[in-house]
């Protein structure tokens, strides 16, 4: 089993990965392209698998940006990897992939489905892809286990690279995300399951394989981010409509919400070296607060902008006027959304950044705690209520819905 682990999560088998992509990594043209190796060139063996496994997640436990030394020369203080893509057609469809895990992704692909389809879908995916993220990062900063290694991986991302990697937490919103949405639109949307499944499948797959591709996970670290959220997804279901019921209806739903997700991001644990995790730990719980509340006052209103008639009702029809409709509702969402980051981001920082006495040009204050932890709930608190509750009243307004 160590021999198995050890095979799973070595940095060899993702440049391999990435090599069979078209995606090499210049400096790193003498490393083996045949078995995972020992230093030695040895094939690996069960305690040889026990032995390395163990000294490279003891050696890199104290940061995940692990420096890898090569030639007596710290990567970080040589020049940057260079790498060759000889496959565009692929390279482009993975860091598309890729981006099916990023902010931009959340902050427009998840309110398209409210804009567009159905809030009661956007709303349950929003509840899932909070659990599974929230889960999925408390689990890398209490592992600590490394990233790959660069060489012999090429790394296109570097942002995150000083976060931990296990478990690969796209794989698990990924899955979390679209699967949420297949078990969740029969009773809303008129559809062809087994077409679904392919589409969320086929989405799913290629999110885990373009985190190989970019180099920022090992083949590890994507089969337990699946494996989790599959568990968390098989554990939750019965309990889906029951949530809905008391996220809606109940009038201590707000209350409890908004303390238990601010004491959660204040309690995240912490590292003795600063990572990403906690800052984007927090901007999720912060939209899950804002659009859980948002939700709540649109029941209580009455308004909730979902689908009328008879559920699950037919899949609209694309056509011209209904797309233009879209792209303008996409547009107009995608001001508001960002326009709200942006106004609540800065004003929260001015408040915290006078209330701590940090000079205005200290950008690196942001990292602290008592400065990262509320402007980021804050902001992305107030995204979550304006695209619950004022986005879709402004396309009434403007005759877009």
């Amino acid at each position: 089993m160590l021999e198995l682990l050890a095979y799973l999560h070595d940095s060899e088998l993702v440049a391999r990965f990435q090599r069979r992509c078209g995606l090499f990594l210049i400096e790193g043209a003498h490393h083996s392209r045949g078995r995972t190796r020992t230093p030695t060139g040895a094939p690996i063996n069960g305690e040889t698998a026990r032995g390395q496994l163990k000294k490279r997640w003891e050696h890199q436990n104290n940061n995940s940006n692990y420096k890898y030394e090569e030639n007596g020369c710290a990567a970080t203080d040589c020049s940057k990897p260079q790498y060759e893509v000889r496959n565009w057609l692929l390279h482009i469809l993975f860091l598309l992939s890729a981006s099916l895990g990023h902010e931009t992704f959340y902050i427009t692909g998840l309110p398209c489905i409210h804009w567009n389809l159905d809030p009661f879908l956007c709303r349950r995916l929003v509840n899932m892809w909070t659990l599974v993220m929230y889960i999925g990062q408390v689990m890398k900063d209490i592992l600590k286990l490394p990233r790959p290694s660069s060489p012999p991986v090429v790394k296109l991302e570097k942002r995150v690279d000083a976060e931990y990697g296990m478990p690969s937490t796209h794989a698990m919103a990924a899955t979390a995300i679209f699967f949420t949405l297949l078990l969740s639109a029969p009773s809303r949307i008129q559809f062809q399951f087994e077409v679904g499944l392919l589409i969320a499948a086929t989405l799913s797959f290629l999110v885990c394989l373009s985190r190989l591709y970019t180099g920022m996970h090992s083949v590890l670290d994507v089969i337990c981010g699946v494996f989790i959220s599959v568990a968390i997804l098989f554990l939750t279901y019965p309990y889906w409509e029951t949530f809905d019921r008391f996220q809606l209806t109940s009038s201590i739903s707000p209350i409890m919400v908004l303390p238990l997700l601010l004491f959660l991001s204040y309690t995240y644990p912490e590292l003795d070296h600063y990572s990403t995790t906690r800052g984007d730990t927090t901007t999720i719980l912060g939209v899950c607060a804002g659009c859980s509340v948002g939700y709540w006052v649109n029941e209580q209103l009455g308004e909730t902008f979902e689908p009328q008639g008879k559920l699950p009702v037919p899949l609209p029809t694309l056509t011209a006027n209904a797309l233009a409709l879209g792209v303008g509702r996409f547009l107009v969402g995608v001001v508001a959304l960002v326009g709200t980051r942006q106004v609540v981001k800065t004003v929260s920082l001015k408040v915290l950044y006078s209330w701590y006495r940090v000079p205005k040009d200290d950008d690196s204050a942001r990292r602290r705690k008592e400065i990262e932890v509320p402007y980021k709930f804050t902001t992305y608190t107030a995204v979550g209520i304006v695209n619950s509750i004022l986005v879709n009243r402004v396309f009434i307004l403007l005759g877009l819905l």
